[in-house]
């Protein structure tokens, strides 16, 4: 650089190293001065500012949408991972229901076979033994009659209740002569 007087021969070496000096010293305050219009534009440097936070704004937006999206994925497939997992235990509950219903059903159908099987018994018995009793105890005119009745009850007592209306009406409204 030149000195302060400015003066040929303190330190220069002529006019083209003056010329190369000032050119240098001009590009520096050329760098000066843009970085300090830099400084002064405010505007200039909020609309950059802004457009910077408009970019990380955007790009943040597009990360919070795809995490939100993964998210909703995540949970989608856990509720239907869940849902699957209860149709599943209330089918197998359905399931287990229905086999204790049927084996229920079967173990009541086995004691009623059981239980009618044992009245039939009995009832034979008891039919065998009236037979018995009516073959010693009724005299013989009679004794055909009563047998057909106990071998057979139900037209017996129906044969016997016609007999007894029968009686009743005749006996309730008797002939006039």
């Amino acid at each position: 650089m030149t000195d302060r007087a400015g003066v040929p021969g303190s330190g220069s070496h002529g006019p083209e190293e003056l010329r190369r000096q000032i050119e240098e010293t001009r590009g520096q305050l050329g760098d000066t001065v843009a970085e300090l219009a830099g400084r002064i534009d405010v505007k200039g440097r909020a609309q950059a500012r802004a457009a910077d936070l408009r970019d990380k704004a955007g790009a943040m937006t597009v990360q919070l949408r795809s995490t939100a999206a993964q998210a909703g994925h995540k949970v989608h497939d856990t509720a239907t991972k869940a849902g699957h997992r209860v149709h599943d235990r209330a089918l197998q509950a359905g399931h287990t229901a229905q086999e204790r219903a049927v084996r229920t059903g079967h173990t009541a159908q086995e004691r009623a076979l059981r239980a009618g099987h044992t009245a039939q018994e009995r009832t034979a018995e008891t039919g065998h033994a009236l037979e018995r009793k009516v073959e010693r105890g009724v005299p013989w005119p009679a004794r055909p009659v009563v047998t057909a009745a106990v071998r057979h009850p139900r037209p017996a007592l129906a044969i016997g209740a016609a007999l007894v209306f029968a009686a009743v009406v005749a006996w309730r409204y008797p002939r006039k002569r």
